[in-house]
């Protein structure tokens, strides 16, 4: 099998983690590979100019000439983006190459708000894409032919793929190696980057565990911390939370709705709908077990979960993940 080449178009403003994040993905799935004895990815960071380009944070990052690479095979085409959009932009040799260089690639990927090169290069036409959550309503109101899906963390729509921000490019990475060389190897490239889970590209960009964090309630973070932990316990109710923050469940209750907007038996209902999805997802467990395992006691529990908060039942979650 021969190495796949991975090329990072790279100018000034780009987001370091957009190429730092994926390489090292792609450097130990190469590692384990030739463990194997198996040809792994070859990555290249590469520029009009060659040299050196700044990153958005500061961080020289030597280039490879882009000119260079004209006649070589190119596997995957892997587009960092940058805070900084209108200037990313301004790069229009990189957008050129992109809309000329793309048909001869097997992929192209972006992180972030690097789909707007893609889009700028016209690439992206009636395509599913997402970016990054704050600038989705700009990338779908200046790229109207766009689809672009607000909450997914990556979405792949062959033969693009783009991400939603700067860490799930590493789950996209990871998706990238299952693609090429199965589950194996990206789970053995996840246990060795300790990524906490490898997440699929259906899943929300906002877990609950960091909604509930940036919801600034103090009073309550250590109870959202051993939720995390004990959300499947099936005897969880307003009076053992309650115990737990030392407080009576009168009060508890009253005192959560006014600090976080919801009802703390919604916060489970939450925590167990997201757990559910990633079974559902990267599982073949029977619905049955998905909801014993994630505290609803039974699947009739989890479907009414379910039809309530995503409009369709696990078994339709399930079959739509498996297009994604």
């Amino acid at each position: 099998m021969q190495t796949k080449s991975v090329l990072f178009p790279a100018y000034d403003g780009m987001a370091v983690l957009g190429t730092g994040g994926p390489i090292t993905v792609f450097w130990w799935a190469s590692h384990y590979l030739r463990l194997r004895g198996s040809a792994g990815y070859a990555t290249h960071i590469v520029s009009p100019d060659a040299g050196v380009v700044v990153s958005n944070e500061g961080v020289p990052i030597q280039t490879e000439l882009l000119s260079d690479f004209d006649d070589v095979a190119i596997d995957t085409i892997f587009v960092p983006g940058s805070s900084n959009i209108e200037r990313m932009l301004q790069s229009s040799r990189i957008v050129a190459w992109l809309k000329d260089s793309s048909a001869r690639a097997h992929r192209t990927a972006s992180e972030c708000t690097g789909a707007f090169l893609l889009a700028e290069a016209g690439l992206l036409q009636n395509r599913r894409v997402v970016t990054h959550w704050a600038s989705c309503d700009l990338l779908a109101s200046s790229y109207p032919a766009l689809n672009v899906e607000r909450e997914a963390i990556f979405v792949r729509d062959d033969p693009f793929w783009t991400s939603a921000g700067f860490t799930s490019c590493i789950d996209m990475a990871l998706a990238l190696v299952e693609d090429d060389y199965g589950h194996e190897l990206a789970m053995q490239v996840s246990r060795k980057l300790i990524v906490y889970l490898k997440r699929t590209g259906g899943q929300p960009q906002f877990s609950q565990p960091l909604q509930t964090q940036a919801m600034n309630t103090t009073a309550f973070d250590a109870l959202h911390f051993w939720l995390v932990e004990h959300f499947a316990k099936e005897d969880l109710n307003i009076e053992a939370l309650a115990k737990r923050v030392h407080m009576s469940p009168r009060n508890f209750a009253r005192s959560y709705k006014q600090r976080t907007g919801r009802s703390p038996g919604k916060t489970i209902e939450l925590f167990r709908l997201e757990a559910a999805q990633r079974l559902l997802d990267e599982t073949d467990d029977g619905i049955e077990s998905v909801a014993r395992r994630c505290g609803f006691g039974d699947q009739q529990r989890m479907l009414a979960t379910f039809k309530r908060n995503l409009g369709i039942t696990p078994r339709e979650y399930r079959q739509r993940r498996t297009r994604t």
